[in-house]
C-alpha cells in the first residue's frame, strides 16, 4: 500500500505516485506526513534493491544491470510487461529518475542505500538519446523527470560510471534545441503515451528547459 494509480487503490504505479508526492509537498504537507511516508514505502518496493525496504519475491531475482533502478509497477505476473526471463522486473529510465527524485524531495538522505543505489544505476545508464529500457517511448516525459531528479541531486557536473563528467543542464538544453521543430514545437515520432501530440511533448520540453539555467 501507499501508492497511487489510475484506478484508485487497486493498481498503484510509480508514475502516479511520484506526482502525488510532488503535489502533496507543493501543497505544504510536511515530509514526515504519514501519507508521504506510505508513498515512499511503495516507491521503495518499486526499486530493484532487495533488502529491508523491498522484500517482495521478484526483487530477489534482480539482475546486475537492473539493480538500483526502478520499475513502473511492482506487481508480478505474466501481465507485467517488465518481467525479465529470470522472473524479476526491468528497470526503466524515467521511472528510475522518478524514484530518485521522490526520495530526495521527501527527505531521504543521500547517504541512504536506496539513494546511493539509484544514483549508481543512473551513472551506469546516463543518456539523453533515449529513455533507457524503452527507447524513444516516453522520451519527453523522461527529459522532464531527468531534469527534476538531477536538479534535486545537485551534482553539477554529474560523473557517470565511466568517469565522464556531464554538464547535464547544457547537454539537456542542446538535446532539446536539436529536436525542436521550425514552428517552435516538439513532437515524438513514437506515439506511445500520446507524445506524438505536440501540445503534450512541448509542455514536457518546456518544463525540462526550465531546469537548464545555471544556478
Amino acid at each position: 500500500g501507499g501508492g497511487v494509480g489510475y484506478g484508485g487503490k487497486d493498481r498503484p504505479d510509480l508514475s502516479n505516485t511520484q506526482f502525488f508526492i510532488d503535489a502533496m509537498l507543493a501543497a505544504g504537507v510536511p515530509k514526515n506526513d504519514p501519507a508521504i511516508q506510505r508513498a515512499i514505502k511503495f516507491i521503495s518496493q518499486c526499486q530493484n534493491l532487495p533488502g529491508e525496504h523491498n522484500n517482495l519475491p521478484w526483487a530477489k531475482k534482480t539482475t546486475d544491470d537492473d539493480k538500483g533502478g526502478f520499475t513502473y509497477n511492482p506487481a508480478p505476473g505474466d501481465k507485467n510487461k517488465a518481467i525479465t526471463p529470470a522472473g524479476g522486473l526491468r528497470s526503466y529510465g524515467a521511472m528510475s529518475y522518478a524514484g530518485l527524485k521522490s526520495f530526495l524531495h521527501a527527505g531521504v538522505s543521500k547517504d541512504d542505500p536506496r539513494v546511493k543505489a539509484a544514483v549508481d544505476w543512473i551513472g551506469r545508464h546516463y543518456t539523453l538519446d533515449e529513455n533507457p529500457g524503452m527507447g524513444q517511448a516516453g522520451l519527453f516525459y523522461y527529459y522532464h523527470t531527468f531534469a527534476k531528479a538531477m536538479d534535486a541531486l545537485g551534482e553539477d557536473p554529474f560523473v557517470d560510471a565511466k568517469g565522464t563528467r556531464h554538464d547535464w543542464r547544457q547537454e539537456l538544453f542542446e538535446q532539446l534545441k536539436k529536436n525542436q521543430k521550425p514552428n517552435g514545437s516538439w513532437v515524438n515520432q513514437n506515439g506511445a503515451f500520446l507524445e506524438s501530440v505536440p501540445e503534450l511533448a512541448t509542455a514536457f520540453a518546456l518544463l525540462a528547459l526550465s531546469y537548464c539555467r545555471k544556478k
